[in-house]
């Protein structure tokens, strides 16, 4: 997600003036079996230019922090701006909305949510059927791909228009021609498509279901409950949260998000999401590719290094920026990075991922 920056205002919640306290103390790699030589390799790789433009990288391994390191200008104060990293946040809203009582479940309808923005072009009684999963797992009957330049929904539209939810329900429902197939005939009868503007509309929706702008509820029930005191929303022309991205937090913040997500939704012996919301967000709810599917605003991906194939729960934004959790190591990764736009970014992230992350956890130093 990029909007341009003349279309969107943004909204900094400045909960202290200060820097978070130092509430992740480091400890040496070895203390949790990671190679703090292959760390130091990868470091060296990135000051190289090898990783060109990334901006950090964190590692923690059965919560404690191992490694920590900042290049390109940025330090443990820098706001990143990790893109679509911010649907997965979206997801974790929406799990404590359901929890919270604000929102009965996945399978509510989306359209009684905006009775005064009901589908003005393109009606279709089908729109009526739109629910919030529909919605976070990237499979509802809309026309929208973000990755199809011709898409009717592409998010480039979006930022065109000043009423983004009212872009999002007049879009056309998708045509399925056989050589696409139906969703029933997809893997967990869904069809994938990526869909910024659905997200998007998950946030309105998530407003008008508790009563309060989205980074209000962020505040309230996610970031102040893990410490996160910093944050920076992106605004849509008509002061919608933009849920879909754009969202800047710091690395540690973000290793936070990360490490909840592995904990089940527990921070420090206090539950922030239940873990049947975790459970149910990092579990397979649509087929993207042979290499990967989608949970609630979760990559779950696959990641082969040293011989190994380990699965792993993603958040993931233009650039490379990636938030990986590998529950088979125990461990929580951020990778942030500048390479807005470029090809091979993903590539890059994830060979760093592979190659010295995951490698390290795999062959601690002897």
């Amino acid at each position: 997600m990029k909007p341009p920056i003349a279309a969107v205002a943004v909204l900094m919640l400045a909960f202290a003036p200060h820097l978070p306290a130092q509430d992740w103390p480091k400890v040496k790699p070895s203390s949790e079996n990671v190679s703090e030589r292959r760390l130091t390799e990868m470091s060296r790789a990135i000051h190289s230019g090898e990783f060109r433009k990334t901006t950090s990288v964190l590692v923690a391994r059965r919560g404690k922090l191992v490694f920590e390191d900042y290049f390109g200008g940025a330090d443990g104060s820098t706001l990143h701006n990790t893109r679509s990293a911010t649907k997965t946040v979206a997801g974790m809203l929406v799990g404590i909305a359901i929890d919270g009582g604000f929102l009965p479940g996945v399978a509510a309808p989306v359209l009684p949510f905006f009775p005064d923005k009901q589908p003005v072009q393109n009606p279709d009684p089908r729109k009526a059927k739109i629910t919030v999963e529909d919605l976070l797992t990237m499979s509802s009957c809309l026309e929208c791909d973000d990755q199809n330049s011709f898409s009717r929904g592409n998010e480039e539209r979006m930022y065109l228009i000043e009423d983004w939810v009212q872009f999002t329900l007049d879009l056309p429902v998708q045509g399925n021609p056989s050589w696409v197939g139906k969703p029933e005939e997809w893997p967990y009868g869904r069809n994938f498509r990526y869909c910024t503007a659905g997200v998007s509309t998950l946030g309105a929706v998530l407003e008008r279901a508790t009563k309060m702008p989205v980074p209000e509820l962020a505040k309230r029930y996610l970031f102040e409950p893990l410490g996160i005191e910093r944050a920076e929303w992106q605004l849509s022309p008509l002061g919608l949260a933009q849920t879909g991205g754009g969202l800047m937090l710091s690395s540690r913040d973000l290793l936070k998000l990360g490490q909840l997500t592995l904990d089940r939704g527990m921070r420090r012996g206090a539950r922030v999401l239940s873990a049947e919301w975790v459970d149910a967000s990092v579990q397979p709810h649509a087929r993207v590719d042979d290499e990967t599917e989608y949970g609630y605003l979760w990559w779950l991906r696959k990641l082969k290094a040293g011989g190994k194939t380990r699965g792993a729960w993603m958040m993931q934004g233009n650039g490379g920026n990636k938030v990986a959790v590998v529950p088979d190591l125990e461990l929580v990764a951020v990778v942030t990075t500048r390479n807005y736009g470029e090809r091979d970014a993903h590539a890059l992230a994830d060979r760093l991922l592979t190659e010295y992350v995951l490698a390290a956890a795999d062959s601690p130093d002897r």
